[in-house]
């Protein structure tokens, strides 16, 4: 059993659900987000083997007999299978013999469908789990049941706050990684994520992507984190960079092939239209942007700092990771028409039921500030459940039919209708970082 200093983790049951039904799990998510510690606890009550293809001889291992690497009757643990996709062949060789599920936990830091060395992606043999790094419910305790609770009871939804403006901001600045989150001293918190975005310039892209401009990679990265939660065109950052735009569309895909960005794609009723519509870039872990920025936490609050836009990264990358775990199936969108209204953020279930989310760096709002929300509210009619701007103020304010005003850690703190104030699993307390 963990000790009491493990953060539990949302995703740990369902993980242990998958193993119940499925041959092959792979956990995958950022560098350092806390697999390997998740699979530890995972795999502690079971017999099981374990391999890491970071480790030199594991990899050795691993290229010169893949059959006999994967060969074993317990649950055989393989950390950063990316590192030999080669393997899945043989993983899929002995799931189709042996088709027991709970056979193999992977985990990886790349996304193994975009990889062009990934031979096989074990279509109906596998399941995957997105681990994010830490979201603020993981970290204070709390609920984190903010989607759930929004499509179940729309503007009946209310909230009341004490996060302050400045609390806020830090958040921000810490993220979410573990490694960041233990570190109280700034500087060392951004000599990691100064280390940490190198190490992925130096080795994880460059395994995936023929990279011939390291530093130009590097530049892109501090110019999306500058525009982080804008819209990203190739053509736009051309000249920025002196690189052709496809070189540049390259460098993007293997950015959000190793966790560190996310596109989020532009909604409509259309799915035409939604699949060319132009989309929206953020950070997955909104620390990483700040810190390419060389903003700080007392530095966001001063006027014309990019509080706005790192916010917006902020709550669209919490929004994110919660999709990774509620019990609502919905994706995420964002919204921008012809006439300019826009949404920064679009959640949309399966049903068709559509939740707008907006955001604002202030502790207070008007009625301009729903302006898109209204426009999507009239696009939806019945469909539409609820609009809510996020701000940095403490209560829950209305501002016509479905629209409310709400603070921002309602995103954390609210808990979902039926869970009776908690999030429950018998995982509670059991998964770590």
């Amino acid at each position: 059993m963990p000790g009491p200093h493990l953060i539990p983790r949302h995703a740990a049951a369902q993980v242990d659900a998958a193993l119940a039904d499925t041959r092959v799990v792979l956990i995958s998510g950022a560098r350092q987000s806390g697999k390997s510690t998740l699979v530890r606890i995972v795999a502690g009550d079971r017999l099981a083997e374990r391999r890491d293809l970071d480790r030199a001889q594991d990899r050795a291992a691993a290229v010169t007999d893949p059959v006999g690497f994967v060969d074993s009757t317990d649950l055989l643990v393989i950390d950063e299978i990316q590192r030999v996709p080669e393997l899945l062949l043989a993983i899929k060789a002995s799931v189709d013999e042996d088709p027991r599920p709970g056979r193999y936990l992977l985990t990886g830091s790349s996304r193994l469908f975009g990889m062009v060395a990934a031979p096989d992606a074990l279509p109906g043999r596998m399941e995957t789990v997105e681990l994010w790094p830490f979201s603020q419910g993981e970290l204070d305790g709390e609920p984190d049941g903010f989607i759930d609770a929004i499509f179940a009871l729309g503007p009946d939804l209310r909230h009341e706050s004490i996060v302050t403006r400045a609390e806020y901001a830090f958040r921000t600045v810490r993220g979410g990684l573990p490694e960041a989150t233990s570190r109280n001293d700034p500087r060392r918190r951004q000599r990691f994520l100064d280390a940490y975005v190198q190490a992925l310039v130096d080795r994880d892209v460059r395994q995936l992507s023929d990279i011939q401009h390291k530093g130009e990679l590097r530049r892109l990265v501090r110019l999306l984190a500058a525009r982080s939660s804008t819209i990203i065109a190739a053509n736009s950052l051309e000249s920025a960079l002196g690189l052709s735009r496809p070189t540049i569309s390259r460098y993007l895909q293997a950015l959000e092939e190793i966790f560190l960005v996310k596109r989020i794609p532009g909604w409509s009723r259309n799915l035409g239209t939604r699949a060319t519509a132009a989309a929206k870039l953020i950070f997955v872990d909104p620390g990483i942007a700040a810190n390419e920025t060389a903003v700080d936490a007392r530095s966001m609050l001063r006027p014309g700092a990019p509080f706005g836009p790192l916010l917006e990264t902020f709550v669209l990358s919490e929004l994110s990771r919660q999709l990774t775990w509620c019990e609502q199936q919905a994706e995420l969108f964002h919204y921008r028409d012809q006439s300019k209204f826009e949404v920064d953020a679009v959640l949309e279930n399966r049903s068709g039921q559509v939740v707008g989310v907006e955001v604002k760096a202030a502790s207070a709002v008007g009625p301009d500030d729903f302006r898109g929300l209204r426009r999507l509210a009239d696009r939806l009619g019945d469909d539409f459940i609820a609009g809510v701007v996020l701000y940095t103020g403490t209560s829950t304010l209305p501002f016509g039919d479905k629209l409310r005003a709400m603070p921002v850690s309602s995103l954390w703190q609210v808990a979902a209708p039926s869970e009776g104030g908690r999030r429950v699993s018998e995982w509670d307390g059991r998964a770590g970082r």
